[in-house]
């Protein structure tokens, strides 16, 4: 079943979020993800969200999804959001088939 990686970011720093941008499919690619949505037109409809950026990632399973988040590959692309926004990060199992 497939699991969906959703973040919620608010940029703070452009620049290096830009650095972020470059490094990330490099990281999800080895686990096999594909980008849903990728900060393209987004607006709350609901609720509030403080963000400037939707992203989301279709991983095979839940498991692959974690895999990538604490692989050593994407340690130094998180740090670099982590480092240039204020983020929200949900891993959420797809609908079965």
């Amino acid at each position: 079943m497939s699991a969906y990686v959703i973040a919620i970011v608010k940029v703070t720093h452009p620049e290096r979020y830009a650095e972020y941008v470059k490094l990330t499919p490099a990281t999800v690619a080895p686990y096999g993800a594909r980008f849903i949505a990728r900060g393209g037109r987004a607006e709350t409809l609901e609720g509030a969200i403080d963000a400037n950026r939707i992203v989301i990632l279709e991983f095979e399973s839940y498991e692959r999804a974690k895999d990538w988040y604490v692989s050593a590959g994407y340690t130094h692309a998180r740090a670099l959001r982590q480092a240039a926004s204020v983020s929200s990060l949900l891993l959420v199992d797809g609908v079965p088939a």
